[in-house]
């Protein structure tokens, strides 16, 4: 069985049987401001750049801020994930506690006719590839996305 590692290491977290996925962000003490990637030199928030920030797990869910559909494969060296390629959706995500809008993409099977804003949406992760580490262990290479939340409709 592959080991499943994230993409990008401390971007989101792996979850197990009882715990769901979720982003990781960071915080700024003084202000509030949330930051999505984590931001690990100082607080971007005007004016507190000498606060503390300490590391969140961000909502799970939110609901569409905008989107569109990546039809045309990038050229190189961009490496399609699948041959020939398919193309995807993109959603903006506004999540619900932090006010913040985070974007990433939609999983498979969901197009833009299947999207509108303010669709709920929440996050659930998904093999970008396969391959071998270092040690020549199988490893499933994890990226976050979002899924349309069942009951969700717009607001």
């Amino acid at each position: 069985m592959a080991t499943r590692r994230p993409v990008v290491e401390g971007w989101f977290t792996i979850p197990d049987d009882d715990t769901p996925p979720s982003l990781i962000g960071t915080r700024c003490t003084r202000s509030g401001t949330y930051f999505f990637p984590p931001e690990r030199v100082m607080s971007r928030a005007p004016g507190q750049a000498d606060s503390t920030l300490e590391e969140v797990h961000l909502s799970r869910r939110g609901r569409i801020w905008s989107y569109t559909d990546a039809q045309y494969q990038p050229p190189e060296p961009y490496v399609p994930v699948s041959d020939p390629y398919e193309p995807f959706c993109i959603a903006a995500v506004e999540l619900e506690a932090e006010r913040i809008v985070v974007m990433g993409q939609v999983v498979a099977g969901v197009g833009v006719d299947d999207l509108q804003v303010g669709m709920e949406m929440e996050l659930v992760l998904d093999t970008l590839d396969t391959g071998t580490d270092e040690d020549g262990d199988q490893v499933e290479y994890v990226v976050w996305k979002w899924r349309p939340v069942a009951d969700g409709g717009a607001s």
